[in-house]
């Protein structure tokens, strides 16, 4: 995604600090009945529908060489997530949207289609950004989203794709929208990789503002999806190791927006994630490793079951 383009609205950024989780360990008593402590603090811490400008950045072919570390899940990838309690997400439902199709370069006039937005029209879809390399952000978001469903299935969420692969373009983000909103979704994301300038790098997320005008109303979303935000910028940052972004959210991993149709149609509590900036040679070192993008995922993973745990 990147954030150029005649429709675009500034982002507006939310200005309050990320919260950063406390874990505190105690030491075993020893013979003395001493007692040691210790603290350790841990914090890091689209598009949607493409941002306005996302077809400026052309996307490779599908058939575009993956990275060589690109793949499915495996236990190497990732620290595991395995609670200790049984199913803590049984009977939630989470809607991960990944963002584009890799397909879409292929059906240009479908994707370019107006579609209602709620407050205004804009292009059905766009292909997303890649690396200089050529490798699709779809392909990113497509490889992260199947990584995050695995591990909210294994916490016992019912999970739903917007696509899967499956589609020959799309969805429009208005139906992406509708998506989330008639699985009556008790949070969504929507997993994007940014299109910025090289140097500008780190995450940020993307919580909707409000917005009551035609056909979209957010403002009984926009306090829970700031929450949901807050949760999964934190645990992104801290399982990650990443930096929110050095050139949106005034370093707090944040941002508000009102233009983008995914979050302006949802009823539903979302976010969107843009992992990283495809554009720079250090944030593509990590988009582009199987063992990150499972932490990316992991880091997901936690923020959302802390949102739905209360």
């Amino acid at each position: 995604m990147s954030y150029t383009g005649p429709d675009f609205e500034p982002p507006q950024p939310r200005r309050s600090p990320l919260r950063r989780p406390l874990t505190v360990a105690v030491a075993a008593l020893v013979p003395g009945a001493l007692l040691g402590w210790g603290v350790y603090a841990a914090v890091g811490g689209g598009s949607d529908d493409g941002a306005p400008g996302d077809a400026g950045h052309p996307a490779a072919s599908s058939a575009a060489a993956e990275p060589p570390t690109a793949g499915k899940p495996s236990p190497s990838d990732s620290p595991g997530d395995s609670p200790s309690d049984a199913a803590p997400l049984k009977g939630k439902v989470v809607v991960i949207d990944p963002g584009h199709n890799p397909a879409n370069f292929e059906h240009s006039s479908d994707i370019n289609r107006k579609v209602n937005v709620g407050t205004h029209w804009k292009e059905c879809d766009t292909t997303g950004t890649a690396t200089n390399a050529g490798w699709p952000e779809a392909k990113f978001t497509l490889d992260v989203a199947h990584r995050l469903r695995t591990l909210l299935e294994e916490r016992g969420a019912t999970v739903k794709l917007t696509q899967d692969g499956d589609r020959a373009y799309g969805p429009c983000v208005d139906e992406r929208a509708r998506i989330g909103n008639e699985a009556h979704a008790d949070a969504a994301i929507s997993i994007h990789a940014d299109g910025s300038g090289a140097g500008n790098r780190g995450f940020h997320v993307i919580m909707p503002g409000a917005v009551h005008d035609g056909d979209a109303d957010t403002r009984a979303i926009v306090a829970p999806s700031a929450e949901l935000g807050e949760s999964v910028a934190g645990d992104f940052a801290r399982v990650t190791g990443s930096e929110p972004s050095n050139y949106l959210g005034d370093g707090t991993g944040l941002v508000t927006r009102t233009d983008l149709g995914g979050l302006n149609l949802s009823t539903v509590p979302k976010v969107f994630i843009e992992c990283g900036n495809m554009r720079d040679s250090e944030d593509v070192a990590r988009l582009t490793s199987g063992s990150w993008r499972q932490k990316a995922a992991q880091g997901m993973s936690e923020g959302i079951v802390s949102f739905l745990r209360g």
